[in-house]
C-alpha cells in the first residue's frame, strides 16, 4: 500500500524513476570497462545490442557514476557516434 500513497503524494514520481534494465546495463559497462576493454566494443556486445535501443544507450551515457568510471571524453565521443 505503500506505493499507492507515494503515487498520490506525487503523481508524476514515474517520470523522474530509472529502469532497473539501464541500471544494469550501466553497471555493466562500468563493469566491462573496468577490465580493460573499449566502449565501442562494449556497446556492440550481444547483451546490450540485445537489451537496448540507442535511447536507452543515450541515457544510460548521461549517468554520472558512468562518465566518472568512463571519462567524459570516452562518452562525449560514444555521445557525437550516437546522434
Amino acid at each position: 500500500m505503500g506505493k499507492l500513497s507515494d503515487l498520490f503524494r506525487n503523481p508524476f514520481s514515474f517520470l523522474f524513476t530509472r529502469s532497473s534494465q539501464e541500471d544494469r546495463l550501466a553497471t555493466y559497462v562500468i563493469r566491462e570497462h573496468g577490465r580493460g576493454r573499449g566502449l565501442d566494443d562494449i556497446l556492440d556486445d550481444p547483451y546490450v545490442v540485445n537489451r537496448a535501443q540507442p535511447q536507452q544507450i543515450a541515457r544510460v551515457l548521461e549517468r554520472p557514476e558512468v562518465i566518472r568510471a568512463l571519462g567524459e571524453s570516452a562518452v562525449a565521443e560514444q555521445q557525437q557516434k550516437l546522434n
